[in-house]
């Protein structure tokens, strides 16, 4: 027997005999629930003789007997009235638990969100996503009807989202595309590090929805619940249903600022910031002007995250402030970094690390910030020690840059599209999914080793539209994503060391090293960050206008697009 909880109230597990009640109320569960029939198998004990067991312990048994392979609506609705009407904590057994599993599964679908469901499904051994769509469904078994049918269905329109969809139209200008997504606002977001230094003002690093969307394509205005790429289809929010013959997959990734103590409570105020949501870039400047003295801590979680250079480029260029207005001897600055190395990339850290000792930054690895109290000004940090041990520590601040932890959104975590640790598993070099040969997936959602940046977005959105294409056979060739990233690391204000790389580290400048010598602090690179790559995101890339991003053949040949 193996004791598999779900949550605080119930566990399940697959059949038990009579005496292993004894170690299940020793568990200290209450009750028990039957959920398989009797005599499904000749070594099955009766629900009589669990009863009987169940009585002499003290503990109440109920009996709710389901076929395999046939949970009914009315009998997820029964589950979950035992749930409420038993002594908890509540056991519940069936041939090998996923039957009561899915029983729990369906009878929560109108408390909890379906990632959490499944989540915790996942957490026990039960893959449950072929539930997914009734669990969307408030439990109920849907009529099987598609609200909608498209060649291609692109899942996200964010950077990603949008350039794919219009390198595909640049080559096909009559593909049947959709795009789903349920925001209002595009955001160019490489942009919210300079208005968190008062160099852009936040409108710059937005518009509308509509207005990017290229022309033809059609927007499904919903939220993603799951994916069932058997059934070529996509479950959205209500169990409405698309079709699709091709998919692409590329949400973004989620920042979970919950995953923080204390955070949600206190951002935007208490002197606790952070440049990766919009709202909040306008306040990093405000509380950077601010500060004249006292002590500012920067941090970084666990890697993956969207660009990695994010968190000390905020550093930077706060300290470049301070520098400037002669405040830079009055403050402390801490740059409390979950990770052992500076920057990922070792041919960059020379440069930097001649800025860090030039601002006086005082560098704390393996520091994974845990919570934070703004009220009080203190912020929780476990400290990981060369032996292993850990420790926490906590620290006082007047200005905290906070960047949180991030994973992969719930609904690609869950899904049969996810790998072990909840990213897309795709091929990282055709960005096509390792297991369904019509999904490909792009951007910060995937599980390939790239830096997770707009640059990285650029170069993959050609290779993703050449290869859907070429799946259709029109094209005998696939396109090869090399890796590419890039981060401009704002060092001061006026000058960027522009770190560009390939997957394992390998330097893939984009320009001569006589114009612009990404190791080395360049005025040419920051004129490129604030003038030219904004035109060139909103005019070049979400247009669908691959100018030095055209993908690379397999043989070497450059398709053509406009």
């Amino acid at each position: 027997m193996d004791i598999k909880a779900l949550n605080q109230e119930l566990a399940v597990s697959g059949q038990i005999a009579a005496t292993d009640l004894k170690v299940i109320a020793e568990a200290g569960y209450r009750s028990v629930i039957c959920n398989r029939p009797d005599g499904e198998a000749g070594d099955q004990p009766g629900f009589n003789e669990i009863e009987q067991a169940a009585q002499a312990l003290g503990m109440t048994a109920a009996y709710l007997p389901v076929e395999p392979g046939k949970v009914t609506d009315e009998q997820a609705r029964s589950f979950g009235a035992l749930m409420t009407q038993l002594p908890g904590p509540v056991f519940a057994y069936c041939r090998t638990g996923t039957r009561s599993a899915t029983l729990w599964a369906l009878s929560q679908a109108q408390r909890r969100p379906l990632a959490s469901i499944l989540e915790a499904a996942r957490g026990a051994g039960y893959d449950l996503s072929g539930v997914a769509r009734r669990i969307t469904n408030g439990g109920r078994t849907p009529v099987d009807v598609v609200d909608a049918t498209h060649d291609i269905v692109i899942v996200g329109a964010g950077a990603a989202g949008i350039a794919v969809a219009s390198s595909l139209l640049a080559r096909r200008p009559d593909a049947d595309i959709a795009i789903i997504d349920p925001a209002d606002v595009h955001y160019y977001q490489p942009g919210w590090t300079m208005v968190g230094a008062g160099v852009f003002p936040p409108a710059r690093t937005a518009r509308t929805m509509a207005s990017v969307l290229p022309r033809g394509v059609k927007w499904i205005k919903m939220a993603v619940a799951a994916f069932e790429p058997e059934c070529n289809a996509v479950v959205l929010d209500g169990c409405r249903i698309v079709k699709y013959q091709q998919l692409v997959v590329c949400p973004g990734l989620k920042l979970d600022w919950n995953g923080i103590e204390g955070l949600p409570e206190t951002l935007g105020r208490n002197g606790v910031t952070s440049n990766y949501r919009y709202d909040l870039a306008p306040y990093t400047w405000e509380l950077v002007q601010q500060l004249r003295s006292g002590k500012a801590l920067f941090t970084q979680p666990p890697m993956p995250i969207k660009c990695a250079g994010a968190p000390q480029k905020a550093m930077y260029l706060s300290a470049d402030h301070w520098k400037r207005q002669g405040m830079l001897k009055n403050i402390h600055i801490e740059f409390c970094n979950a990770g052992g190395v500076l920057f990922g990339v070792p041919d960059y850290v020379p440069a930097l690390m001649e800025y860090v000792k030039a601002y006086g930054i005082d560098l704390q690895f393996n520091n994974q910030l845990v919570a934070v109290d703004g009220p009080a000004h203190e912020a929780t940090f476990v400290c990981t020690h060369a032996d292993g041990t850990q420790e926490r520590v906590t620290r006082s601040f007047d200005l905290l840059h906070v960047v949180p932890p991030q994973k992969a959104p719930d609904f690609i975590r869950v899904s049969p599209l996810a790998d072990a640790a909840g990213w897309v598993d795709v091929d990282p070099s055709s960005l096509r999914h390792k297991k369904y040969a019509n999904v490909f997936a792009l951007g910060d959602c995937t599980n390939t080793t790239n830096a997770k940046t707009a640059a990285a977005a650029r170069k993959q959105a050609p290779v993703v539209a050449h290869n859907l294409l070429a799946a259709r056979s029109e094209s005998m060739r696939l396109a090869s994503y090399d890796g590419y990233g890039s981060c401009p690391l704002t060092v001061e204000r006026g000058k960027i060391v522009l770190a560009e790389f390939a997957y394992g580290g390998k330097l893939a400048p984009s320009f001569p090293k006589w114009l612009i010598d990404g190791k080395r602090p360049s005025s040419l690179a920051w004129l490129l960050k604030e003038r030219i790559l904004p035109p060139v995101y909103w005019d070049g890339m979400l247009k669908g206008r691959e100018w030095l991003a055209q993908p690379v053949l397999t043989d070497g040949e450059q398709p053509s697009a406009s």
